[in-house]
């Protein structure tokens, strides 16, 4: 049973900085690309970040490049959104997400696994 459990959420301030992690169990971690997701109220969710099988290619929205940085820990089976600079429009719930592939996408059908989500709260 593939599990992927996100934890690290919370409320902070705009300007902070939050790491979030996933930690996953029931696959082989090493061999999926990994994804984060958010969604905020009333939104739908969408693409924030995703890094390869190896951690080798990594890709990030536009609204969050250069600020928020995903890395993966094989040997811990988890992967990490390190968020900087936090802006209120970053509140949301973030998923994480787990693409067979390998490579990573932007797209939301091309994971097959989804945790329940952590959520951040940003106040201005």
């Amino acid at each position: 049973q593939v599990q992927l459990v996100e934890s690290g959420g919370g409320l902070v301030q705009a300007g902070d900085s939050l790491r979030v992690s996933c930690a996953a169990s029931g696959l082989t971690f090493s061999s999926y690309a990994m994804g984060w997701f958010r969604q905020a109220p009333g939104k739908e969710r969408e693409f924030v970040a995703t890094i390869s099988w190896s951690g080798s290619t990594t890709y990030y929205t536009h609204s969050v490049k250069g600020r928020f940085i995903i890395s993966r820990d094989n040997a811990k089976n988890t992967v990490y959104l390190q968020m900087n600079s936090l802006k209120p429009e970053d509140t949301a719930v973030y998923y994480c997400a787990a693409d067979r592939w390998g490579l990573g996408s932007d797209s939301r059908e091309r994971y097959e696994y989804w945790g329940q989500g952590t959520e951040v709260t940003v106040s201005s």
